[in-house]
């Protein structure tokens, strides 16, 4: 079996698998914070860097939510079991960037590997992410190529992988929807709250040898869960956040 072959079928497992990578990454960074200490010796300078660390997830977070709310159902989803494309997509943020959920995946992953402030734990993630991710892309751009044709490689000779090209911009040709957004990427956004909260209970541990609740990561926790919540019961119980076509 061809090397480029073994890829891609990694790459078809991994994509099965990819939502169970932030528990791999909190394997990693756990072990980082064994010496965790405020910054300059501040707690008030621990906050600010955490919020700095949760900006940096929100950002990726956000790449997402400007994706997803401009595609149409049957593409971009969150869909594990198999490879599904209604449609290709050439506009909105698919014009500049042929992988713009990965790249917001990316700095969602990126604000959290940051909280423990260790240079070479944001180098060892770029680099697991990259081979991870790369086999899953490679996966996926054998499946559209097969269904796609020279459409798809068109498109791929003038759009870049993975680092954007703002130049390339096409406006999408969908209006935008807050509601697929929420419906979508709701639960992403408290996986990124809850491993801080996480997190920065670990850390408040191996600083006080205690365990502390810090106030402003259990007030940010408790109205995560509770948008968390009230989306989900939306999402299972009503119609509220469906929109034709999306």
């Amino acid at each position: 079996m061809s090397l480029e072959r073994k890829s891609i079928q990694r790459g078809s497992w991994f994509f099965r698998w990819r939502s169970y990578l932030p528990l791999l990454l909190l394997g990693i960074v756990l072990p980082a914070l064994h010496g965790f200490t405020y910054p300059f010796g501040s707690h008030t300078w621990d906050n600010v860097w955490d919020m700095f660390c949760l900006s940096v997830s929100l950002f990726g977070l956000g790449i997402r939510a400007f994706t997803v709310g401009y595609v149409p159902a049957g593409t971009s989803g969150r869909n594990t079991k198999e490879q599904i494309a209604d449609s290709l997509n050439t506009t909105g943020m698919y014009s500049v960037v042929r992988n713009p959920l990965y790249l917001g995946n990316f700095f969602m992953g990126l604000g959290v590997m940051l909280f423990a402030r260790e240079w070479w734990l944001g180098l060892l993630y770029a680099c697991l992410f990259w081979l991870y991710y790369e086999r899953i892309i490679m996966a996926e751009e054998s499946y559209l190529r097969a269904k796609f044709g020279s459409v798809y490689e068109e498109y791929c000779n003038r759009t870049p992988v993975f680092f954007p090209n703002f130049g390339l911009w096409r406006p999408p040709d969908l209006p935008f929807s807050w509601k697929t957004v929420l419906r979508r990427e709701y639960s992403g956004l408290f996986g990124v709250i809850a491993a801080f909260a996480f997190l920065e209970t670990v850390a408040e541990y191996v600083v006080n040898r205690r365990i502390v609740v810090d106030k402003l990561w259990a007030v940010i926790f408790v109205l995560g869960l509770l948008i968390y919540a009230t989306l989900r019961v939306i999402k299972k119980k009503t119609t509220w956040l469906d929109v034709p076509g999306r």
